[in-house]
């Protein structure tokens, strides 16, 4: 039995202009991980080719240790919860009437798990969906994604619209959910304070390249912040720098922290810093290693 729950190798898949290219990854089981990258990054073009909603032009997926282009793909399907970035039932639908569709369209749906999320998200079952907010409606999503006792979660966006007391629920639950270790999650935020709270591992998609993927853990541990004069930048270790940023106050840089010389002071980064000054270096070299 595969140790993983995502398997990616060499994907390559072009739309239009726009193209993943070469992208190679793997999400183990127990672990939740964030895909980081600006709007036209690929996100949701990688999010879908996982799910088979596109079909790759070269490479292979495999997703619960089943290849996703296989012709039995589809009962694969019933143990992956997805919440796509808008959530798209009939206006006229209240979320008493989804859950009845939900049972006969997944085997292992759970009516009282689903009840019970419905309570812990305080959503009205007889309001229709047409007068719900945008976090409502991705309470709805997120409410049904997990009701039918799925194995892996794919989630685009699924925190955009909750405000800061139901993202922080959400994130509660994502948690929860791989306290299993055959469970695992795949999350794609704008908001990557809230990835750093909870993922494991993590992605970063820029222009359809994987810039680097990584243990949250130890990119936070490898990378840190060094505040110095413009001038000051020449002296730095040329292998250690990363990115750059300056102003008339001086410059701020992304560094290696094992590349410097012993005893520089180096300030603590984020993930958000890490991916902006990424995704902003200068030079031919798109991938990084850790």
């Amino acid at each position: 039995m595969t140790t993983n729950a995502i398997e990616i190798k060499n994907l390559t898949k072009r739309r239009g202009n726009f193209s993943v290219k070469n992208l190679s990854f793997t999400l183990p089981k127990g672990c939740i991980m964030g895909l980081i990258g600006e709007n036209g990054a690929g996100k949701t073009t990688l999010l879908k080719l996982i799910l088979g909603a596109l079909h790759k032009d070269g490479g292979s997926i495999c997703v619960l240790g089943q290849d996703n282009s296989a012709p039995n793909f589809n009962q694969t399907k019933e143990r992956i919860g997805v919440v796509p970035d808008e959530i798209g039932f009939p206006y006229s639908m209240n979320a008493k009437i989804v859950g009845k569709v939900m049972r006969h369209s997944y085997k292992n749906w759970d009516d009282a798990l689903y009840a019970n999320y419905l309570k812990e998200m305080s959503l009205p079952v007889d309001q229709p969906f047409k007068d719900y907010s945008r976090g409502m409606k991705m309470k709805l999503g997120i409410a049904v994604a997990l009701s039918h006792h799925p194995d892996l979660l794919i989630l685009d966006e699924a925190t955009n619209g909750l405000d800061p007391v139901a993202r922080d629920e959400a994130i509660g639950m994502f948690a929860e959910f791989t306290r299993d270790e055959n469970h695992a999650v795949l999350i794609s935020s704008h908001i990557v304070g809230d990835l750093e709270k909870i993922c494991d591992y993590v992605a970063f998609l820029h222009k359809g390249k994987l810039l680097l993927c990584e243990e949250k853990d130890v990119l936070l541990e490898t990378y840190g912040l060094v505040h110095c004069s413009a001038e000051s930048i020449a002296a730095l270790p040329p292998t250690a720098v990363i990115g750059k940023r300056e102003s008339p106050y001086g410059a701020e840089v992304l560094v290696r922290k094992d590349l410097l010389p012993g005893g520089m002071p180096v300030r603590s980064t984020s993930l958000e810093e890490i991916f902006i000054f990424m995704s902003k270096r200068d030079g031919k070299k798109e991938e990084l290693c850790v």
